[in-house]
């Protein structure tokens, strides 16, 4: 059964993404960082070659050449990862695809509306019987 995440509490999503992607990558797995918006996809692009100045994160946005080849990918087609191990919803709704994935991670800002729509994810996953941990980024550093 799918592990799903939830990490509350997030200054951003992006940057929180970021880091979830390059943990994922250091332990020798495969992510998406689903969005179906063109310009968060952007930023974080921009994001993942510029934040890291002394370690690389492999990645390339759905739709690359390279996108069956490369560890990190950002976009809405899970079908160009050739492993699915990790799945960072970046998006209010979850994907209906979600369950192929090994893990699920979803990222809550401290916005109110996000709270109350990642409540509802929350929900959902529960309902059917998923666990699910939460992560209160407040509280780590």
């Amino acid at each position: 059964m799918t592990r799903i995440d939830f990490y509350f509490n997030a200054p951003g999503k992006a940057e929180v993404a970021r880091k979830l992607a390059a943990k994922t990558f250091q332990a020798g797995q495969r992510a998406l960082v689903y969005s179906l918006n063109a310009s968060r996809c952007q930023e974080l692009d921009g994001l993942f070659w510029t934040a890291q100045q002394l370690s690389f994160l492999p990645h390339v946005r759905c739709g690359h050449a390279l996108a069956r080849q490369t560890p990190v990918l950002i976009g809405d087609n899970p079908d160009e990862l050739s492993d699915a191990d990790v799945l960072i919803n970046l998006e209010d709704e979850i994907p209906g695809f979600f369950g192929r994935f090994a893990r699920v991670m979803e990222i809550v800002t401290t916005e109110a509306g996000d709270r109350e729509r990642a409540r509802a994810r929350l929900r959902f996953f529960r309902e059917r019987g998923y666990q699910v941990d939460t992560h209160d980024l407040a509280t780590t550093k």
